[in-house]
């Protein structure tokens, strides 16, 4: 069964850091784009960082641009999105995703990418 599970969120406060995970099983995560998505309240999902297949293409919602970095590590079969400096307003379930395609230009939560993890919640409140 060709699935992804994320893990790693949870409560953190205004400045702090959180690391997501995002495990893939059944299937090779180095032949794939990968992306991180999230979702807030009442709003619709929202790219948050993009890598893909080649690794030649790389992108970050400007929210984001500077405080998250996200990585893939082929030994582990996983792809990790590193939060730093979290504000309130990055509050939102985070998704994976992943497709057996070179997905180029922006990061958009896009029908092309296949697959799609269950969410971890991340909220950050004093």
């Amino acid at each position: 069964q060709l699935q992804l599970v994320e893990s790693g969120g949870g409560l953190v406060q205004p400045g702090g850091s959180l690391r997501l995970s995002c495990a893939a099983s059944g299937f090779s995560l180095d032949d794939y784009s990968v992306g991180w998505f999230r979702q807030a309240p009442g709003k619709g999902r929202e790219g948050v960082a993009c890598l893909s297949s080649s690794g030649r293409n790389l992108n970050y919602a400007q929210s984001v641009a500077g405080r998250f970095t996200i990585s893939r590590d082929n030994t582990k079969n996983t792809v990790s999105l590193q939060m730093n400096s979290l504000k309130p307003e990055d509050t939102a379930v985070y998704y994976c995703a992943a497709v057996a395609v070179e997905v180029v230009g922006a990061c958009r939560p896009s029908p092309v990418y296949r697959y799609w993890g269950q969410g971890t919640q991340v909220t950050v409140n004093s």
